[in-house]
């Protein structure tokens, strides 16, 4: 029996990279911050879904499938959803399916897992109300003008996380500032809801959450008052990973939340920090669907690649010249592996060299490198070697099974004017409504490695599927 890697995770909290102990094995509990679903996520929020599911990929490896829970919420009140539905002029339970169905669809596109549970918030509304008044009964909040505030001072090692001084954490919470507050730092945990807006009643008046209190409520619902790992972008340390800390800390009456807390790096664009008005805003729909980006359509694979060759806590510039090196490399990667397969079932399940680099804190670069050693072998090791980089392809989420069976073909094997003339025999058929041979000369083509396209105007444009 082989013995299960040593995961070394580096942990915001300490400032350290230390060996990962679960609190219970047969039950490895990770909650993510997902998105808000007021828009398109853009490319930036598709870096810690990506790390994270690396990340739970590694910890099933490692613990088994059954034995890890892995929890990404859905945002799905907030007043950016208000202000967008109201723009839109539709409702927003209309805004937020919309946004979620695009969400869902473009991360699966980006090869990642669905998460264990994917809870919402507008379904926890009773676990926020016990929070609260937990932290009223014990002097950690207070009510005030139909708010329930969060009292800073009065939890003495508030600001562990993100080591921020007073002053820095008094203008982070500038934006809440009201004369109902007793103290500059104190954040709202519930506030008022006039007609138009979504409410819940509450012992406080009809209101909704704020933010940060929407996480402890699924987190502690689904992982528990402690679990192993939190995780996501480095722009939410503060206030609201620290906020988030605060509240399930102080309600439970526990040292810690979550015993590692994970957090990737920032994403610029072409070398500047993303922005609508400077023009290089994208999302990941965008990316998959049109050429607004350099000029192509990506594919998720490519997307994803592009993502994993910077370590997760580096920062990380997103350039079409990454992605074209990214697209380049995967399909000799894909290339390499269907000639060795010849459409045989792949059945091995991932290398230890790409193991050891996943546990040494996800480090997906050496990951990467040992797929380059593999792509590179010759001689009599090379088949065994390529069968090797197909299963690493499929646990790293950059190719499924199905695609590696897929039998490969040559571009240059396939004759454009043969190809042309089969086509036009095939619209023939289609014109005297002789279906049989239509699909005939179709199952033809697609067994030559040509995919057709079938346009409104009547047209048919074909490539060659590698």
């Amino acid at each position: 029996m082989s013995v299960p890697p040593i995961l070394k995770l580096y942990n915001t909290l300490t400032r350290a990279k230390e060996e990962f102990t679960p609190i219970d094995p047969a039950n490895v509990r990770m909650y993510v911050c997902g998105p808000t679903v007021y828009d398109y996520a853009h490319i930036g929020n598709a870096r810690p879904v990506i790390v994270f599911d690396v990340l739970f990929r590694l910890l099933r490896h490692v613990y088994g499938e059954a034995h890890v829970k892995y929890v990404r919420n859905i945002t799905d009140v907030d007043d950016k959803i208000n202000a967008r539905a109201a723009e839109r002029g539709i409702s927003i339970r209309e805004l937020t399916e919309e946004t979620n169905t695009i969400f869902q669809a473009d991360v699966k596109a980006l090869g990642c897992l669905d998460p264990t549970v994917q809870p919402r918030a507008t379904e926890h509304i009773a676990e926020m109300i016990a929070i609260m008044q937990r932290l009223i009964a014990s002097g950690h909040a207070y009510a005030a003008d139909g708010h329930v505030l969060f009292s800073v001072p009065s939890m003495p090692d508030y600001g562990k996380l993100s080591r921020r001084p007073l002053d820095e954490m008094i203008a982070g919470a500038r934006v809440d500032v009201a004369p109902y507050k007793k103290a500059d730092t104190d954040f709202v945990l519930w506030k008022p809801s006039s007609g138009s807006e979504p409410g819940w009643d509450s012992p406080w008046g009809r209101g909704r959450p704020g933010w940060h209190l929407e996480c402890s409520a699924m987190s502690w619902k689904h992982l528990g008052e402690v679990f192993d790992i939190h995780g996501g972008g480095i722009d939410l340390v503060f206030p609201h990973h620290e906020n988030e800390i605060a509240q399930s800390r102080c309600a439970f009456g526990h040292d810690v939340m979550a015993n590692v807390w994970m957090h990737n790096g920032f994403l610029q664009v072409e070398g500047e920090k993303m922005s609508k008005s400077l023009g290089n805003f994208v999302t990941i729909h965008e990316l998959l669907h049109t050429e607004k980006f350099g000029g192509h359509m990506w594919s998720g694979p490519v997307l994803r690649l592009a993502m994993l060759r910077t370590h997760y806590r580096q920062p990380m510039d997103f350039t079409s010249k990454a992605l074209e090196e990214a697209k380049k490399k995967i399909e000799n990667w894909i290339r390499a592996v269907r000639i060795t397969l010849g459409g045989e079932a792949l059945a091995l399940g991932p290398s230890s060299d790409v193991i050891a680099a996943l546990a040494d804190d996800l480090n997906t670069h050496s990951a990467l490198t040992a797929l380059d050693r593999m792509f590179n072998t010759s001689g009599d090791e090379q088949a065994k070697a390529h069968r090797q980089l197909g299963a690493d392809l499929v646990f790293l989420g950059l190719a499924s099974r199905s695609e590696l069976k897929k039998p490969h073909v040559e571009a240059s094997h396939v004759r454009a004017d043969e190809v042309d003339a089969l086509i036009a025999a095939r619209i023939a058929a289609r014109a005297v409504k002789n279906w049989a041979e239509s699909d005939r000369i179709r199952d033809e083509l697609v067994a030559m490695g040509v995919v057709l396209k079938d346009n409104k105007d009547g047209t048919t444009t074909w490539e060659v599927k590698r």
